[in-house]
């Protein structure tokens, strides 16, 4: 399908896509969540692709939400046409993804990359949750993931002053993952997601479910979580592979089953 917000490419077992409204630094607006959310859909459903990478362009990832497009809003208008409901689907997709944040990432860029599974960004990179200056709040999960990624004082702080914080910053209080040079950004997120491509897919899709579920439980049950999906990890032929190629010194051969 040709999308018209977006760029779709597969680089080995990787899915990338590359946000593409150049002329507005990215802003995203309901119909390039829409095409995301298809082309996130249509990665999900490939068994050869282990894991995706969402990119913007060296000057932004995306520099917030489309302001143009919610500026003339009415409540019932927002309300009844269901705003920002799709908006939040990238984070119930079950293969990892991974953002590769360089330039603005503001407002809705930010709440995307969250979405994400982990962050990687460039030195350039620059976050930030503006709302406030435009007389909102964030409302596609802004106000709730800042605070698991950097404690409440620290989003406090970002959200009430609307204030930029660099990628030094952010890799500091736990928002990214690592910080790389500009022009070693694509490289270090495609290698990471190859990496994770590698690996067994059911075992990488319950890690992942694993590690979420600690944001939504105690640790008690996260534990018990944790260690009902280990046990059943025995059950796979991944599992009796990697063991046995460890056993054996070498490189295990992952069926996906």
């Amino acid at each position: 399908m040709a999308y018209q917000n977006i760029i779709i490419e597969t680089r080995g077992h990787t899915g990338l896509v590359t946000l593409n409204r150049p002329q507005a630094l990215n802003a995203l607006n309901e119909a390039l969540i829409a095409e995301l959310n298809e082309a996130l859909a249509a990665f999900e459903a490939d068994p050869l692709i282990g894991c995706t990478v969402i990119t913007g362009s060296e000057k932004a990832f995306a520099a917030g939400a489309d302001v143009k497009e919610m500026a003339q809003k009415t409540y019932v208008d927002a309300y009844l046409g269901k705003f920002l409901e799709g908006w939040t689907r990238i984070s119930e997709t079950r293969k990892p993804v991974i953002a590769a944040v360089s330039g603005f990432c503001l407002g809705g860029g930010l709440e995307l990359a969250m979405m994400c599974d982990f962050i990687i960004a460039s030195e350039t990179a620059r976050f930030a949750l503006p709302e406030i200056t435009l007389g909102i709040m964030p409302g596609a999960g802004g106000t709730q993931r800042l605070p698991r990624f950097i404690g409440k004082a620290k989003a406090m702080d970002l959200i009430l002053t609307g204030r930029m914080m660099d990628a030094a910053e952010a890799e500091r209080s736990g928002l990214i993952a690592r910080v790389v040079s500009p022009e070693k950004l694509l490289d270090e997120a495609l290698a990471a997601a190859a990496r994770i491509a590698s690996f067994s897919q059911p075992i990488v899709m319950m890690a992942k479910e694993t590690v979420n579920r600690a944001e939504e439980t105690t640790l008690s049950e996260g534990s018990r979580f944790e260690r009902r999906l280990f046990l059943s990890m025995f059950a796979t032929a991944d599992q009796k592979e990697g063991m046995q190629a460890f056993i054996e010194k070498r490189k295990p051969s992952f069926r996906n089953q």
